[in-house]
């Protein structure tokens, strides 16, 4: 037995969350370190959609948006968001893609800007961004008459000026789980008149993130990941309250009015963040969110970030170790206050290796042209499966 295995068993012995696991589909002889990408399936879900299919749209049928709850499903579920991001009650929706709902923050974000007369003429954009932020970034300055400034976070204090309106920056960096410095941008870009938009789809449910008290305008963020929430599983939308009167969404639909059975001509925005929402909700992937929330029942999310932190110290010592030098360069930061949940390796054929990994047991994913890409789930990761990961790869390596 080697002094990491020895470890493990320490580390699961005292780990506070080590129970959460069994509330999960997994199986034993596999270690899952693709949750940045794809969550696991929590247990209580599949029986839950069958519920809603067979009973509430089975059985009750159109009764069921009243009697099952379906027309209050997006703010219902986004309260029970809220907590893991840092925000009061009332302030996020759920529905439609991340992609659309960045369309909907940033071009309400310049909108924001407008009613206040500045004629400010430009966006900045994380220039690292996962691409369909940059997309949508470049379609939304278009639409707005814009112009689209990307840059790198690190850039945004010295690039921010009068002519700033809006500023759209992921928490952490897709590629390379690099997490960023949330207040301080926000607070820089506050501080230059500008609005700031976040994307949260890889800190959700794996940091704490602080909405409300650093601040932040708006945000965006997918489910799918750390929330566990299943493929395709709908994004949600933070609107800070204070903002929301003045939140003047691009794509105003008829779930979105102040009247939705009245089907007026005339749009009338609804109060407060429900005026997000846009068409009829996507009942069943949400409803499923739900079900897979649950897990979060008592679990709070400075123990996940604590776990977290220590899941990748323990996998970057492991790999040093087993792997030996050289082999492979890690490109995530060492530093607690700059890493997300996840850790990114550097190799040559790195797709092979990392499908030699996935037939041998140890499922992560692989990012063009070189990056091995480990996400860690600490609600469902244990010690003994980052050993057994870090050992593994040293066996593909050598």
């Amino acid at each position: 037995m080697s002094e990491f295995t020895t470890r493990a068993g320490v580390l699961d012995a005292a780990d506070e969350l080590a129970g959460v696991r069994k509330q999960f589909v997994l199986e034993d002889d596999v270690v899952y370190l693709d949750g940045n990408s794809l969550g696991a399936l929590p247990a209580s879900v599949p029986g839950r959609v069958e519920d809603v299919v067979r009973r509430q749209w089975g059985e009750l049928r159109i009764r069921s948006w009243d009697e099952s709850g379906w027309w209050t499903a997006p703010e219902r579920i986004g309260d029970r968001i809220a907590p893991l991001v840092g925000a009061a009650a009332g302030q996020i929706v759920v529905g439609d893609s991340t992609s659309v709902n960045v369309f909907k923050a940033l071009v309400a974000a310049v909108r924001l800007v407008d009613s206040t007369g500045s004629g400010r003429d430009e966006i900045l954009v994380d220039a690292t961004t996962f691409p369909t932020d940059g997309y949508i970034a470049e379609s939304a300055a278009r639409l707005t008459g814009r112009t689209l400034r990307p840059v790198t976070p690190a850039e945004v204090p010295e690039a921010l000026g009068d002519r700033t309106a809006a500023v759209l920056l992921n928490h952490v960096d897709y590629r390379t789980g690099r997490l960023h410095d949330l207040p301080s941008l926000t607070a820089a870009v506050h501080a230059a008149g500008a609005v700031a938009v976040w994307d949260l789809c890889h800190s959700a449910g794996a940091l704490p993130v602080g909405l409300d008290e650093h601040g932040v305008d708006l945000a965006v963020g997918c489910t799918y990941k750390y929330l566990n929430g299943g493929p395709g599983s709908p994004a949600y939308l933070y609107v800070r309250r204070d903002l929301q009167d003045r939140f003047d969404s691009p794509l105003p639909g008829w779930n979105s009015h102040a009247d939705p059975f009245g089907m007026r001509n005339d749009f009338e925005p609804a109060a407060g963040a429900l005026r997000g929402r846009v068409g009829t909700p996507d009942i069943l992937s949400m409803l499923a969110l739900e079900a897979a929330l649950e897990v979060w029942d008592g679990v709070s999310i400075e123990a996940v970030r604590a776990k977290s932190l220590a899941l990748t110290d323990f996998f970057l010592e492991c790999v040093a170790a087993y792997a030996g030098e050289g082999r492979v360069e890690s490109v995530t930061p060492v530093p607690h206050a700059e890493r997300g949940s996840q850790v990114a390796l550097r190799c040559e054929n790195a797709g092979e290796v990392m499908k030699r990994l996935i037939e041998r047991g140890v499922v992560g994913d692989f990012r063009y042209p070189d990056v091995l890409r480990f996400g860690f789930t600490p609600l469902y990761v244990g010690f003994a499966d980052v050993e057994r990961a870090g050992r593994v790869l040293g066996e593909v390596l050598g």
